[in-house]
């Protein structure tokens, strides 16, 4: 069977079945894995699709609150090892995760992201408070949050790293305005992840930041990949444009997705939600055929 014959042929019964019961198949259905980035050194990937928790997983210990997001980490965890980013400042966010990670017993299964968002005197008990809500020993990645005091958050978490406390070190931020000093830091220090804000919309980043992480083997999570819902009002009420099936995209969602991790210096995306459907669409953007160079412009002129 050709190909494209059959990847429509899978794709058609995962649309059909919804994306939680076939992810199973997958194995099976080597067109249809989902795409994977190489970690520093190579000896690792991670999926490109992963998952924040800001905002979404700031909920209380009712049932009615947590129910969704059960059900938004079990599809998920459908796809082995994906990055959960989560940071002490995110409200309840650590606790929840720590709480449905036990419940599934998932804590080896996930590739566990957080933060040091406390001035350096404050770190050492702000991260005793995160094993504790987060209910672990240690997580693989410790980032300095939107850079409060990194010199010495920096070097807090390079010693916990020695310690076994993390396997990777990261710096983050959220806006455009802190790219150039995002940018310092990795000239000038080694790191292993940073965590910026890329989108259809917001692609300063490529300037500079991406090309140089790419150069010096940093690895790249993305935050804010839809600009907190702003790029779909953009395109409220407008139609997914037919050559969107080109790339396999069936929602404007996924054709965001694609274009942020399509670009080779991406790592993973990691959008936040608390919605079990848009986790299916999301998980969605890492399959199939990505975008190329052409293309990317091309959803790109759609926001311009």
């Amino acid at each position: 069977m050709p190909s494209d014959r059959r990847r429509f042929l899978c794709r058609s019964m995962l649309l059909a079945a919804g994306l939680a019961s076939p992810v199973a198949t997958l194995a099976a259905l080597p067109s249809l894995a989902p795409l994977r980035r190489a970690l520093p050194g190579g000896r690792e990937t991670l999926p490109v699709i992963g998952m924040g928790t800001a905002d979404t997983f700031n909920v209380g210990t009712e049932p009615g609150e947590r129910a969704p997001l059960a059900e938004v980490m079990a599809l998920l965890l459908q796809t082995p090892g994906p990055v959960i980013d989560t940071a002490p400042s995110y409200g309840s966010a650590e606790a929840v995760t720590g709480d449905l990670l036990l419940d599934a017993n998932a804590r080896a299964r996930v590739f566990l992201a957080t933060k040091i968002s406390a001035s350096a005197a404050n770190a050492p008990a702000q991260w005793a408070q995160s094993l504790r809500d987060l209910r672990i020993e240690n997580v693989d990645l410790l980032q300095v949050h939107n850079l409060i005091d990194w010199r010495d958050n920096l070097r807090f978490i390079r010693q916990l790293k020695e310690r076994g406390k993390t396997r990777y070190t990261g710096i983050t931020h959220y806006r455009e305005d802190a790219h150039e000093a995002l940018a310092q830091i990795v000239r000038s220090e080694r790191v292993d992840f940073v965590q910026l804000n890329y989108s259809v919309a917001e692609r300063n980043a490529e300037r500079a930041l991406l090309p140089l992480c790419q150069e010096r083997g940093v690895a790249v999570l993305v935050n804010r990949p839809f600009q907190d819902g702003r790029l779909f009002r953009a395109v409220k009420d407008r139609p997914l444009p037919p050559w969107a099936g080109e790339i396999d995209c069936d929602s404007w969602g996924q054709l965001f997705l694609k274009f942020i991790v399509s670009h080779p210096a991406v790592t993973a995306a990691i959008p936040a939600t608390s919605k079990p459907r848009n986790m299916r669409d999301n998980l969605g953007a890492g399959l199939g055929r990505m975008p190329d160079a052409r293309q990317r412009e091309r959803i790109a002129a759609l926001l311009a």
